[in-house]
């Protein structure tokens, strides 16, 4: 019975071996699956393919597309044409994509790469004729087409913000933007170019995009070049000035609108144009030099003053060219060295560069000019030639006849006194000198001389009624005794012009001294 007893216990103990074995090999067994499982489904989640960026066209419309697919549509684009937009963005990257699109038809697959090098990611277009006008066109990245990769979710929102406002600015700015090859085709234009290129196409724009201004022409050595380009528009035409900037094999252009600069100078133009108009007319010659001393602007009148060859005056010389032709020509007054004939130029331009300034220049060919110089704004300085030779000589002339007349005054023996209406004395001659002494100014003052001299009387007083009525019709005269007891004659004749003469002559019996005497009493005086 002990044994029996025995034999169950051991029964016992052996099943419950048994199920604890099992136990832990069905937790291990277990365990096993679920790592398994987790490990395959870990691995099969990594190792699966990117989303591809899918398009389904049916005659250019678009029928489908995958997520990524539209989300580049609505990155490239307002939504007015999706197969143009598409095109637009795939045509800087694979150039002969436009063009074997439209051979898809009786190819039926085409496989297109570009990219490289033209500063974008590599490119592979797949694109595969589903019949019946549908086109199913693939993009992806060969060189990472079964990567994925991860992006720091706040570096993709700052880089998203950014390339955001550099868009939305490229696409306000009035400036039109334009990238091109080195085929010079264009690669890329922002919105402002776009828009006048549709409105001067009249419609959706195709690749390559058409060229609306002239290149500058490149500048050897130098990365950046400019020039001034019109655009015609409907029959108004627009101007800017197109910069461009070479990086690589790509080069950016800007154009800055030049309306208003063109403007002012067509103004400046027009209003130089109406200058030289007015000039040419001028019997005075003109030649203004800027800041630099050059030559700006001349007229007609100063190739025939200075006999300067056209040519010479239209190539802009310097204002000390200018001087030195004028001398070769003999046309400044002959110095006695080079050195201080150089002196002298160089005063006259300091000269008339700080204020007004007028030389006159006898020139050895019997010619006078009289030169002014004027500054101007900014520095700039004006001179003006004028001949005045007829001047001079009818100045020479009228000094020649004064003094004859003067001579001829003094050579009389009657004693002249002329005076105007206000009472200036205007002129004596040299017998009154010797009988009165040295005129006086005024007539007040000549009388009173008068008085000082042979003292008052009826005779005198008689005189200074008749000069009080010295401007009627008629003459007046009388006698009057004269320094040295001398009896003088005295006559007053009006004259023209509101002037009066009074002559005093000796009466007969008492002559006035000779010429000899007066010339003495001249000279005692």
């Amino acid at each position: 019975m002990f044994a029996d007893g025995a034999m169950v216990l051991g029964a016992a103990v052996l099943c419950g071996s048994a199920s604890v074995v099992l136990g832990v090999l069905g937790v291990r067994l277990i365990d096993r699956r679920i790592s398994g499982g987790g490990r395959a489904g870990m691995s099969a989640s990594l190792d699966a393919p990117i989303q591809p960026m899918v398009f389904l066209f049916r005659d250019g419309t678009l029928v489908d597309a995958t997520a990524p697919a539209r989300a580049l549509l609505d990155r490239i684009g307002p939504p007015d044409d999706d197969w143009g937009r598409l095109m637009r963005w795939i045509g800087p990257r694979i150039p002969v994509a436009r063009e074997q699109m439209q051979q898809l038809a009786r190819l039926g697959r085409l496989d297109l790469r570009g990219g490289e090098g033209q500063g974008a990611a590599t490119l592979r277009l797949l694109a595969e004729d589903m019949g019946e006008g549908v086109a199913r066109i693939t993009l992806c990245d060969p060189q990472a087409e079964h990567a994925g990769i991860v992006v720091d979710s706040m570096s993709l929102q700052a880089m998203e913000e950014e390339l955001g406002l550099l868009r939305t600015a490229l696409d306000q700015t009035p400036m039109l933007i334009w990238r091109q090859d080195a085929q010079d085709r264009i690669t890329w234009a922002n919105a402002a170019y776009l828009r006048r290129a549709e409105n001067r196409h009249h419609g959706a724009l195709g690749w390559p995009l058409p060229r609306l201004l002239e290149s500058p022409r490149p500048v050897p050595g130098a990365g950046t070049a400019t020039r001034r380009a019109a655009l015609e528009e409907h029959g108004q035409v627009s101007w800017y000035d197109v910069h461009s900037h070479r990086t690589g094999d790509q080069t950016m252009m800007f154009a800055l609108p030049a309306d208003a600069a063109v403007r002012a100078e067509r103004s400046m133009r027009d209003f130089l144009q109406t200058l030289t108009k007015t000039f040419a007319d001028l019997p005075i010659g003109l030649a203004i030099f800027d800041q630099r001393r050059n030559l700006q602007l001349f007229n007609p009148a100063l190739i025939d003053l200075t006999r300067l060859p056209a040519g010479f005056l239209t190539a802009r010389p310097t204002l000390f060219d200018f001087l030195d032709q004028l001398r070769e020509l003999r046309m400044v007054p002959e110095p006695k060295d080079y050195r201080s004939w150089r002196q002298h130029m160089a005063n006259l331009e300091s000269a008339a560069a700080t204020g007004h300034h007028v030389e006159t220049w006898s020139l050895p060919s019997g010619q006078t000019y009289r030169v002014t110089g004027r500054p101007h704004p900014d520095g700039a300085v004006a001179f003006l030639f004028e001949n005045i030779t007829k001047e001079m000589t009818l100045t020479r002339k009228f000094r020649a006849d004064l003094l004859l007349g003067t001579t001829v005054l003094d050579g009389l023996e009657d004693a002249l006194l002329v005076f105007d209406s206000h009472g200036q004395i205007i002129l004596h001659n040299e017998a009154y000198r010797a009988i009165w002494g040295e005129g006086e100014e005024t007539l007040c003052a000549t009388i009173s001389a008068w008085e000082a001299r042979i003292g008052a009387g009826p005779a005198l007083a008689a005189l200074r009624d008749a000069l009080g009525r010295a401007f009627e019709d008629r003459p007046l005269s009388g006698a009057m005794a004269g320094p040295g007891d001398r009896l003088l004659g005295w006559t007053l004749t009006p004259l023209s012009g509101d002037r009066a003469m009074l002559r005093f002559r000796a009466v007969a019996g008492q002559p006035v001294p000779g010429r000899a005497e007066l010339f003495e009493a001249v000279g005692d005086y």
